[in-house]
């Protein structure tokens, strides 16, 4: 009996085992381990038992690496979700290794992965095209800074929310509604995406309102400017606050807007301290300023109305109703039949008793 190691082209045979022998893998991994553990541990199937530890090992050494490098990491880059994305490319790349040693000890070599992945390129093309737009727009999400983690944007469609979480591949925001909303980066870049707290947190909001012709017009704006100075979310007064190159009031200021059809439209324009809670503020202030219009009686707000006036130039309607409770067709008067007995009333509907252009006459002027 031939004692030793055989090494073929189907692998390592090593005897000594009770069941026979043992053939190894033909790979690097394969061969390292035949060298260093002892032969009763190459039971059949090992490799498989050898790859599955090779995972748990490469995701736990994963799972420390990030967190020995977690301090650096945030130290070295100011944003949260830069410093996020590079411990997540940390911990992919310690199991990306422990993928490739797996492999290797199932006796893939790399050149059958290129084979196979050069073989499905197209159909993974067409599957991971989406995948890699989102990815790209991811970085340069990240690169652009457009909002950051813990930001409250609004979105196209109205709805508002909180950046929680920004990787390579799509964005999560928490809405005000306590919904969880996943975005894939390459939507977020086609959207326009309003941030409300990316350098100051400050926001100019406007109320508009009413008051008839009647009304005092300076007292209204003194009183809207009282109500909304009387808010502790709103900031009262100080120095200017500056809009790239203009400088508007920091208090509450209003203005007269527009002189329309049923009164003056004054608008109040005033700083919210935080953008988080835009309707409580502006419930506060429009609460105060009905309290301060109701006491005041030289101010009134308007609404849409109408006047309808008669005179002695509007002349009169007489209309009957019949039995069964049907209308007869109105016979109206002038005011110059009225005056002029001698021409009689107007003549019922149907006849032609005075034309657009303002001829006069009787039945037989036609039809």
């Amino acid at each position: 009996m031939q004692s030793g190691t055989t090494t073929g082209t189907t692998g390592t045979t090593t005897p000594g085992t009770p069941g026979g022998p043992v053939q190894t893998p033909p790979t690097e991994a394969g061969e390292a381990l035949g060298n260093v553990l002892p032969e009763w541990l190459f039971v059949p199937g090992w490799q498989y038992v050898a790859a599955a530890v090779v995972l748990v090992a490469g995701y736990a050494l994963s799972q420390y690496a990030s967190r020995l490098l977690g301090r650096r990491v945030a130290r070295r880059f100011r944003r949260q979700s830069v410093a996020q994305t590079v411990l997540r490319l940390i911990r992919f790349s310690v199991m990306a290794v422990a993928v490739a040693v797996a492999i290797n000890l199932l006796g893939f070599e790399f050149g059958d992965i290129v084979l196979s992945v050069t073989v499905f390129s197209a159909v993974l093309g067409v599957v991971l095209a989406p995948l890699v737009g989102s990815i790209i727009s991811g970085l340069f999400i990240l690169a652009d800074e457009p909002y950051e983690i813990g930001d409250m944007i609004e979105l196209e469609d109205g709805r508002r929310g909180f950046v929680d979480e920004i990787t390579i591949r799509y964005t999560k925001v928490y809405t005000l509604d306590n919904t969880s909303l996943v975005i894939p980066n390459a939507n977020m870049r086609e959207r326009f995406v309003t941030n409300y707290s990316a350098e100051d947190e400050r926001i100019r909001l406007s109320l508009q309102v009413l008051v008839t012709y009647e009304s005092d017009v300076e007292r209204a704006r003194t009183l809207m400017e009282n109500a909304a100075s009387g808010v502790d979310e709103v900031i009262e007064g100080g120095p200017n606050i500056r809009i790239g190159s203009a400088r508007y009031p920091a208090r509450p200021t209003a203005y007269i807007d527009e002189f329309a059809d049923n009164g003056i439209l004054v608008t109040l324009r005033y700083w919210a301290k935080k953008p988080y809670k835009l309707l409580t503020v502006r419930s506060r202030i429009q609460t105060k300023l009905w309290e301060q219009f109701e006491s005041d009686p030289d101010v009134e707000m308007a609404y849409p109305h109408q006047h309808v006036v008669f005179d002695d130039t509007s002349g009169t309607l007489h209309a009957e109703m019949t039995a069964n409770g049907e209308a007869e067709n109105p016979t109206a008067s002038a005011p110059d039949a009225a005056a002029n007995p001698d021409e009689g009333t107007s003549s019922p509907r149907g006849t032609n008793s005075g034309d657009v252009d303002g001829r006069t006459g009787g039945p037989s002027d036609g039809v």
